[in-house]
């Protein structure tokens, strides 16, 4: 009898130990998603068509254009040109930079200061849009640790500003990089963007610090924003009980940025993970290794890409669009 009891004691104590597990698998179980992919991934070009950088601590240098690889084409990122080299390559997003000029335009460059990439000297922001137009934004960039730059002398005039970039093309998808520091500046940027079309801003993300898109939020509030902020939030409480299927706050209307390496410890990766993002209306985009160093961690090489599910159909964050296009199918539009 006793044995007997044993036993039963120990039969209730495996189904409620069996039990969760089992349910817990199937609220996260791919094949319980009944998604079909929409088509290939979308690309997103990081500064459009650029050159490749090695990663931080390279020489000691913090002048990313001075860790320049050797080059394989001559485009200068965060230039119309390079931004069109993107698109006519496949990319369907191109991520451009933006800082506040003097005269309260915003110029389409990447750099606080301006001695490292230009010809030019001091803060970026202390300047008129017209100064930093007579700058040669190619001046900087060496692939020998300063002993030789190749492409001086072509990028004098062709740091557009934000104006220049919307005219060029209207009907184009951005990502913004507000290097903003601070509420006055996003409220700048929110100033411009109100004045474009509801359809034409539809096609625009945001990415800055909290701080900065505060204040583009507050006179702007239904563009899409991000940070790293609210993606270490959203990812961070989505591992500790995503497993319920309940999706964050942070995650919810908002581009969600997803390193390669951390996608599988997310539950119900990939199908119920897409079904559970697209419903709270969170974009999802996969960039590269947390960790991995570099700039701006993308999609650029094989093996990363190669990690990517059968039939995600998300956004993939390149520096390499070449690559990312053959990879995931996407054809040239020369």
């Amino acid at each position: 009898m006793k044995k007997a009891r044993r036993r039963r004691r120990g039969g209730k104590i495996a189904a409620g130990v069996i039990l969760p597990v089992v349910l817990v698998y199937a609220n996260n179980a791919s094949w319980v998603s009944s998604r079909t992919p929409s088509g290939p991934p979308t690309v997103l070009a990081h500064r459009g068509l650029s050159q490749r950088y090695d990663g931080f601590g390279f020489s000691g240098d913090r002048c990313e254009a001075r860790r320049m690889r050797p080059p394989e084409h001559d485009y200068i990122e965060n230039t119309i040109r390079s931004m069109q080299a993107a698109f006519d390559r496949g990319a369907d997003v191109v991520e451009f930079d933006v800082q506040l000029t003097r005269d309260g335009r915003f110029a389409v460059f990447h750099d606080r200061m301006l001695d490292c990439r230009t010809d030019g000297d001091g803060a970026t922001r202390e300047h008129t849009m017209a100064e930093l137009k007579a700058l040669d934004v190619a001046y900087g960039y060496s692939a020998d640790g300063g002993r030789t730059f190749p492409f001086r002398g072509r990028g004098v005039g062709s740091m557009p500003s934000i104006d220049d970039v919307f005219e060029r093309f209207p009907e184009r998808s951005f990502l913004i990089d507000i290097k903003g520091r601070g509420p006055e500046d996003g409220a700048m940027l929110a100033a411009r963007l109100a004045e474009l079309p509801d359809a034409r801003r539809a096609r625009l993300m945001v990415f800055g610090r909290e701080d900065t898109l505060d204040g583009l939020r507050a006179e702007l509030p239904g563009i899409a924003t991000f940070s790293v902020t609210s993606i270490q939030r959203c990812l961070t409480r989505y591992i500790g009980y995503g497993w319920t299927g309940v999706v964050p706050g942070e995650c919810r209307d908002a581009p969600l940025f997803v390193p390669i390496n951390v996608a599988p410890f997310l539950w119900g990766w990939p199908d119920r993970f897409l079904d559970r993002m697209e419903g709270a209306g969170a974009s999802v985009v996969v960039i590269g290794r947390l960790g991995a160093g570099g700039i701006s961690p993308g999609l650029d090489s094989p093996d990363d890409l190669d990690r990517l599910p059968d039939g995600f159909d998300g956004g993939v964050w390149t520096n390499d669009v070449d690559l990312a296009r053959e990879a995931v199918g996407r054809s040239p539009r020369f």
